[in-house]
């Protein structure tokens, strides 16, 4: 099983980023306005604490919650999105994040196959999670649907780009 030090600082970097671009990518595909996005955010944020708790979560997994949880390790994280996103539209953070995703997608691939399909599951997992957190295309909470048709593409792109 992986761990931290089998990857570069670089590599740790962007497997630590994959959760959050797993569900900015979902969020940004279809803007939900201020209620929506904030469950969006909420749903991906409870992903991450259910992989903590739950016992049978990957290793590798587990390993990357432990750091996302760290002072170092959110440090981390919000400076690599803040060059990854650094003035971007809706439609260029769809792009970046997916570009993430096959970036870790490799990188699982050359230095933790054995981890890798739990990995991708779990960012699959919690796109699937951000995706069906709020109502889209709706008036006042009414006549919208679970998953809109953009969210619904985004997701088979997240898909392809980690090779699942």
């Amino acid at each position: 099983m992986a761990n931290k030090q089998n990857f570069t600082p670089e590599e740790w970097t962007r497997l630590l980023e994959s959760p959050m671009t797993a569900g900015i990518a979902v969020s940004a595909a279809e803007p939900s306005g201020l209620w929506g996005t904030l469950k969006e955010a909420f749903a991906g944020s409870s992903a991450l604490a259910s992989a903590k708790m739950n016992p049978d979560a990957n290793e590798l997994v587990k390993a990357v919650v432990t750091d996302f949880e760290a002072a170092e390790g959110r440090s981390a994280i919000q400076k690599a999105l803040q060059t990854r996103f650094a003035d971007s539209q809706p439609h260029d953070c769809v792009d970046r994040s997916l570009a993430n995703l096959r970036e870790v997608s490799a990188i699982l691939a050359a230095k933790a196959p054995g981890d890798a399909t739990a990995f991708k599951a779990w960012l699959r997992e919690i796109s699937q999670k951000v995706a069906e957190a709020a109502d889209e295309g709706g008036f006042m909470g009414f006549g919208g649907v679970k998953v809109s048709d953009a969210e619904k593409a985004t997701l088979a792109d997240i898909a392809k780009a980690l090779g699942t």
